[in-house]
């Protein structure tokens, strides 16, 4: 067995089962802890909802856990077991050319793949979801957000692939860094695109009539320095019943969207000081320094591919005899995360941290008491568990665990 197959087989093993056993920790953890609210929560949730989140939590780990073990067996099955190689030696004897050849291989795999997991993502939608009072999708709500998905996916996939196999196939030795100009590009076009002509594709966005609401909310706005292309409500209620707020877009593209079940939730002053935390991944330029920190990584994976690409062993290591730009690019897509899965909790630390940041200024410009009413129906409402195993949530989570961020912006308010 080649050197490199023995070390992707190491490294997916111990991440594999490094994965499951954070997943089985924290199932244990929240199990263990359904029967009591936590003290900094007791005057707060009923114990109905505590438990109720910790049954949702115990239903999608056991469902992520089965994803984990089949998404080993299929990553076995397409690059050691011969799937990729029997895939493009059936597309070669096509005899498209290279480029043709390459684009439909790499689709193809990719179309193959959302087959398979489609029903995984049937039985969370319109069971698993539906068990807990948070489905209102509907079949045919479904089927069309399938087709539009898979319609974009073509319209802007295939002309990106395009570029990026020709330039790999006749830009010379630094083929990589003009194929990373081209993907920073389309990254930061999508991000100017994706408010006005993508997101109304799959919801209606209306703006925030005018009232009271709106009225505090610009006040907000201006103590703040935030200008945008405006204030929406959108309509997440036609899927789901789980609330969220959220910036996209940026520079004169920029605007605040707020689930329409969001605002059903809280009241002015709640959702107020949620606006506030928002605005402090604004003040802090958190979107700008992940952009940041997403471009250096892809610059650094670019010229990773570019070396790889170039070596016999990285495609016989991996099941595919023949050498080729699509193999390369897809093999890599592929296998990067079982080397890179262990750097997770670095990430994770990081969004943390700006969170704990944006809830420090959100206290400063709303009421932090009001942000703690606030996380706390959001929490009710969309089952979150208060009870996280500290291990798992320190390798998985972006937003620091209920009782840590409770904590943290209690202690601002005293300050």
């Amino acid at each position: 067995m080649a050197l490199f197959t023995q070390l992707f087989l190491l490294f997916l093993i111990l991440g594999t089962m490094l994965q499951l056993w954070l997943l089985y920790r924290h199932l244990q953890h929240v199990t263990q802890h359904r029967s009591q609210v936590p003290d900094a929560f007791k005057d707060r949730v009923p114990l109905e909802d505590h438990q109720k989140a910790a049954d949702y939590t115990q239903a999608k780990g056991k469902l992520a856990f089965i994803e984990a073990l089949i998404g080993v067996a299929l990553l076995l099955f397409w690059t050691l077991g011969g799937g990729l190689e029997l895939l493009i030696q059936y597309w070669n004897g096509m005899q498209w050319g290279p480029l043709t050849t390459g684009i439909v291989f790499i689709f193809s795999f990719f179309f193959i793949g959302s087959l398979l997991d489609l029903p995984f993502d049937l039985y969370r939608t319109f069971r698993l979801e539906a068990l807990f009072g948070f489905n209102r999708n509907t079949p045919q709500q479904y089927i069309k957000d399938r087709l539009i998905g898979l319609l974009l996916s073509i319209l802007l996939g295939l002309p990106l692939l395009w570029i990026i196999l020709k330039l790999m196939a006749s830009a010379g030795q630094y083929w990589w860094l003009a194929a990373w100009l081209v993907w920073l590009s389309f990254t930061l076009t999508i991000s100017w695109a994706y408010p006005r002509f993508i997101a109304p594709l799959f919801n209606k966005f209306t703006p925030l009539s005018e009232g009271e609401m709106r009225e505090r909310i610009g006040k907000l706005l201006q103590r703040c320095g935030f200008t945008s292309d405006g204030i929406f409500i959108m309509d997440g209620s036609k899927r789901s019943a789980h609330g969220n707020a959220y910036f996209t877009g940026f520079g004169k593209t920029k605007r605040i969207v707020f689930f329409d079940t969001l605002l059903e939730a809280l009241n002015a002053d709640e959702v107020e000081a949620v606006l506030a935390h928002e605005l402090g991944h604004f003040h802090y330029k958190h979107i700008h320094k992940q952009m940041l920190v997403m471009a250096l990584l892809s610059l650094g994976a670019m010229a990773l591919l570019g070396w790889l690409s170039q070596q016999l062993w990285f495609y016989n290591g991996l099941g595919i005899s023949q050498p080729s730009n699509a193999a390369a690019l897809l093999l890599f897509v592929l296998t990067i995360p079982v080397f890179t899965i262990f750097f997770t909790p670095l990430g994770s630390f990081l969004s943390r941290r700006h969170e704990f940041e944006a809830d420090d200024y959100a206290v400063s410009q709303s009421s932090g008491e009001f942000l703690i009413q606030a996380l706390v129906k959001l929490y009710q409402d969309n089952a979150s568990t208060l009870t996280p195993d500290p291990l798992y949530s320190f390798f998985h989570d972006s937003h620091p665990p209920a009782p840590v961020r409770i904590a943290h912006i209690s202690k601002q308010i005293t300050q």
